[in-house]
């Protein structure tokens, strides 16, 4: 069984790589010195240039610092629900170098975006989007890398939807990436949870669920026999290190 680890999504930081303090190859050193962290979860546009040369050093440089890469998260390529045939083909085509070096570097999965916000029905965003990912798992299944969605807008916000898709695709290495937010009105974090949490290949803690909220969804991953990987996404290394602090003390928790 796998045990319950926290991992820290790149994107928490992405003010200071904006500013330039900071490259994809420091983050284990980072996420070992600064915040103590045991995995790393990359974006696909903090990267420099994904040659092997560079993937190696990455490699490295986790091993030094004894972090695990975890998944890539995958933005700007496209939507796996996307309006028309030729999107949706160049999604997969996009995301198939992504699971490639996913695969290289040792992470289980890479994150993917799937809106639909053009399409009419959830019926058609069901149909179109079970056509797209089959061909992109076609192209996964002999690295054994995960495709995971997470609740990015639009249809993936709904969790009867997905869970609709999720079942549609019927597919081992298909799954889903709840994003855990801040408490609103617009979003119900325990009722996303609870839906999608049979399909759930890890956990994305944003934009810092309260106390309350963040021991009662744990308590659901407990009681639902999930273990694996929290991700911090939470902005800013106070946000970090106060999502660490909360996580630990929930998951800890006898």
């Amino acid at each position: 069984m796998q045990k319950d680890d926290i991992s820290l999504a790149a994107w928490a930081l992405v003010e200071e790589f904006r500013q330039g303090k900071w490259k994809a190859l420091d983050l284990p050193k980072i996420t070992r010195e600064d915040l103590d962290i045991n995995g790393i979860e990359f974006v696909n546009t903090l990267f420099e240039v994904p040659t092997m040369t560079y993937l190696n050093q990455l490699k490295q440089n986790a091993a030094d610092y004894g972090t695990e890469l975890i998944l890539i998260m995958v933005d700007e390529e496209g939507d796996g629900c996307a309006a028309t045939a030729k999107e949706r083909k160049q999604f997969v085509i996009n995301h198939r170098k992504w699971i490639d070096i996913a695969h290289y570097l040792g992470c289980h999965a890479i994150r993917t975006n799937c809106r639909g916000i053009e399409i009419s029905s959830g019926e058609e965003a069901l149909k179109l989007s079970s056509e797209t990912y089959h061909q992109l798992l076609d192209y996964a299944q002999d690295s054994g890398v995960e495709v995971l969605i997470e609740n990015h807008g639009g249809y993936s916000n709904d969790p009867e939807w997905m869970v609709a898709l999720m079942n549609e695709v019927n597919h081992p290495l298909f799954g889903a990436y709840p994003d855990w937010r801040e408490p609103s009105a617009e979003f119900d974090n325990y009722r996303y949870l609870e839906k999608t949490i049979p399909f759930a290949k890890g956990m994305s803690y944003r934009n810092q669920p309260t106390e309350e909220q963040t021991a009662k969804l744990i308590a659901l991953c407990r009681r639902e026999g999930y273990h694996g990987w929290y991700g911090i996404e939470s902005k800013g290394r106070e946000a970090v290190m106060l999502g660490k602090s909360l996580l630990e003390k929930y998951l800890l928790k006898k």
